[in-house]
């Protein structure tokens, strides 16, 4: 198995309706943790960032 078929099947993982799930999990627990660290301060900043984010992973 080479690199190439790794890669293929972290893509077909992520654009499952688990992966959606997962990648959304874990967007939401990062940009609740940067809000915290910054008091909310740049809340619609990091908002921006993780709506960003989540356009490249998972299946929606």
């Amino acid at each position: 198995m080479g690199l190439d078929d790794l890669t293929n099947k972290a893509k077909d993982a992520l654009n499952s309706d688990k992966g959606e799930e997962i990648s959304d999990q874990g967007l939401d627990k990062a940009s609740d943790a940067a809000n915290n660290v910054t008091g909310g301060k740049f809340e619609d900043q990091i908002n921006q960032g993780r709506d960003g984010a989540d356009d490249k992973f998972g299946n929606e």
